[in-house]
């Protein structure tokens, strides 16, 4: 008998500074402003805010490194953190054409 899949709950894509403590889970695109020796946990920057995302496996993303990371919200007294799951190269993609078709689809 095949093993029982567990699905996941879809991420939504967010804002960094959009992200609420009870969101489950989030995707987020950015740049990779700070990176820890161990390379488990990366800061990002989307511009609208930072967001710290820790990893139980090393990281093999680089310093200024556009990203998306799909991740677990951790709620924190000081904000939220992210239980990075999947960190995907973003590098080839043109932030400012992306922002300008996510507000189209806003509006």
């Amino acid at each position: 008998m095949p093993e029982e899949f567990q699905r996941r709950l879809p991420s939504t894509e967010r804002a960094i500074s959009e992200i609420q403590p009870d969101d489950i889970r989030v995707a987020v695109i950015g740049t990779i402003i700070d990176k820890s020796k161990e390379a488990t946990r990366i800061i990002v920057d989307d511009g609208t805010g930072k967001v710290s995302v820790s990893s139980e496996s090393p990281l093999t993303a680089e310093l200024n490194q556009t990203v998306r990371v799909f991740g677990r919200v951790i709620p924190l007294e000081s904000g939220v953190e992210l239980q990075g799951e999947v960190v995907q190269d973003m590098s080839k993609l043109d932030l400012q054409l992306h922002k300008k078709i996510k507000g189209l689809t806003k509006a």
